[in-house]
């Protein structure tokens, strides 16, 4: 069975633990690389990952943009949304459907 993971800073992802999610908290850039690569190695289908964090990490989270596993998935941290992790979701609806499904392909 999958598993779903969080990463990012610790005050933004602890609360994920209540929910029986797997925590991995990082204080800065290359843990978050070392650990991306780590969970994307396998057991884990989707990995949540604070936007700030994501936003370090652009060239190692593209490499999982083609792969069917592991989905990852931008969240806010504690610092508020950047909106980031909408247009993120936003740009793999189009790739998948062919059209802004927000505004119906027009803008």
């Amino acid at each position: 069975m999958y598993k779903i993971a969080v990463v990012g800073a610790y005050d933004s992802i602890y609360g994920f633990a209540t929910l029986g999610l797997d925590t991995f908290p990082v204080s800065n850039a290359q843990d978050g690389e070392r650990v991306l690569k780590m969970l994307g190695g396998g057991e884990y289908a989707v990995i949540y990952i604070t936007e700030a964090l994501a936003a370090e990490l652009a060239h190692e989270i593209s490499k999982y943009r083609e792969q069917v596993l592991p989905a990852v998935i931008q969240i806010p941290g504690v610092s508020g949304n950047t909106g980031a992790g909408v247009e993120s979701v936003k740009k793999s609806v189009e790739q998948a459907v062919g059209s802004d499904i927000i505004f119906g392909g027009q803008q």
